[in-house]
């Protein structure tokens, strides 16, 4: 039974706690939690080479070399630029039918901590260029596989690589428990506080490691990050080639487009924007699943030169897509920022979307092009996102533990928490379902990986 032949559980919202515990037990039947750990490679399977290349061609071509030399480092890295083959085989896979809002990229590295509007850092989903409605088990698998991948690499025993799926998938049913007592309006403002998280952290030289570098990255990021340098002539953006730099004959169609972005502001953000003046714009690439699409920052500053740096990023169909209803929203970016303030705790007051409607050749890095939709969000900063996978190598159980938590939290947010903790039970079961999968798609990401090399080495996915 695939997820198209099994409608989404959905409307109960205005159930009793205690009903759709009972219906969530009931999904087992026609579900059973030990059918969750199944993965089969289909006899009608879609080369995932095939899939990357369909996918680039909806790419600047230009940058498809530096995707394609990210994701051959190893099978993790692989799987961070395949969110479409593994969409693609999800759409095959069993369900349980209860839907949420998805992540639908959610391994490991896109989790990871921010500062909050107050300064505070908190700790969440970070990335969501993926996001839709499709069933929750999803976004376990599929971190649930990116764990196993990191723990092979990091040389773990196959026993503590197992034991990591487990103990993410434990953390999530136990949170799950948790915000299933709550009230909708508890779960909505439910947060990670990072400092209070790094804390709870069990190995005392991870705490020790975690603790410090939060401490001098929150530091670092009142310097922009290193990309605003300041003259006589006011504040602009370095450029950091090959990766950041200017695109001068695309510079007009970033701004005209950011200026469209600020156009469409709601009275009471447009009040604050209108303070600030774009002063620069540069290119800039960035992840691997996202490398080819396009992304600029903005330099914004006021009259007396204080900066704020704003992001537009393109947005492209979800891979989910293949598996699972496609958006109702027109753009693209309104699905991704829609998704981002459904899961998120504490979400970017500047999250907003945008379009561009001339066109181009689509082989240039240009912003423009017919059906080009994008987002737009303040500059995060990589380097406070990735304290947590900085400190998995070492740690990665106490992070495993973390990101079920907060996967969990996402999900209640949409999803029916006291269904989804009906259907999980006390949760050994389906944690070791999950272990058993995550297992079996890692060897099958491994696979995949040695053949995409291959095909690299072969010149069939030669970049002109």
């Amino acid at each position: 039974m695939s997820d198209k032949d099994f409608p989404a559980v959905a409307s109960h919202d205005l159930l009793s706690r205690q009903d759709s515990r009972c219906l969530g037990a009931r999904l087992r039947k026609s579900m059973p939690r030990a059918a969750q750990a199944e993965w089969a490679a289909s006899k009608d399977r879609v080369d995932p080479v095939e899939i990357l290349k369909q996918q680039g061609k909806s790419r600047i071509t230009a940058l498809l070399s530096v995707r394609y030399d990210r994701m051959k480092v190893s099978p993790f890295t692989f799987l961070r630029g395949a969110a479409a083959v593994m969409a693609q085989d999800m759409a095959k896979a069993p369900v349980s039918g209860i839907h949420v809002q998805s992540c639908g990229d959610c391994h490991f590295g896109n989790f990871g901590s921010y500062a909050s509007p107050e300064g505070v850092p908190v700790f969440d989903i970070n990335d969501f260029d993926e996001t839709l409605d499709a069933p929750f088990e999803w976004d376990i698998k599929r971190l649930g596989t990116s764990l196993v991948l990191s723990g092979q690499e990091n040389g773990l025993s196959p026993k503590s690589v197992r034991q990591l799926v487990k103990i993410m998938s434990l953390s999530y049913t136990q949170q799950m428990v948790r915000l299933a007592g709550m009230t909708p309006l508890q779960v909505w403002t439910d947060r990670i506080d990072f400092t209070s998280a790094i804390s709870n952290f069990e190995d005392p030289k991870v705490r020790a490691r975690a603790e410090k570098l939060l401490s001098d990255r929150l530091d670092a990021a009142k310097g922009h990050y290193g990309l605003v340098s300041s003259d006589k002539s006011g504040p602009s953006l370095k450029e950091k080639p090959p990766l950041v730099m200017r695109v001068p004959d695309q510079e007009e169609t970033i701004r005209l487009a950011f200026a469209r972005y600020i156009a469409t502001q709601p009275p009471e953000r447009a009040i604050l924007l209108k303070r600030y003046n774009l002063r620069d714009v540069i290119f800039k690439v960035v992840g691997i699943g996202s490398v080819g699409t396009f992304c600029a920052i903005g330099l914004f500053a006021t009259a007396d030169g204080e900066t704020m740096l704003l992001q537009i990023k393109e947005a492209q169909a979800s891979v989910l897509e293949a598996a699972a209803p496609p958006s109702p929203f027109k753009n693209q970016g309104e699905r991704v920022v829609t998704g981002q303030r459904i899961m998120q705790a504490v979400s970017d007051t500047f999250l907003g979307w945008t379009h561009s409607n001339a066109s181009i050749d689509s082989d240039t890095p240009d912003l423009a092009g017919a059906g080009r939709q994008f987002y737009v969000r303040r500059v995060k900063d990589s380097r406070l996102a990735a304290i947590g996978a900085d400190v998995a190598q070492d740690g990665l159980e106490d992070y495993a533990r973390l990101c079920g938590r907060a996967l969990a939290r996402a999900h209640a947010r949409s999803g029916n928490a006291s269904m989804i903790s009906g259907y999980l039970g006390k949760g050994a079961g389906f944690a070791d379902a999950m272990a058993e999968f995550s297992e079996a798609y890692a060897q099958q990401t491994e696979q995949d990986w040695k053949n995409f090399v291959a095909a690299l080495e072969h010149g069939k996915l030669a970049v002109q």
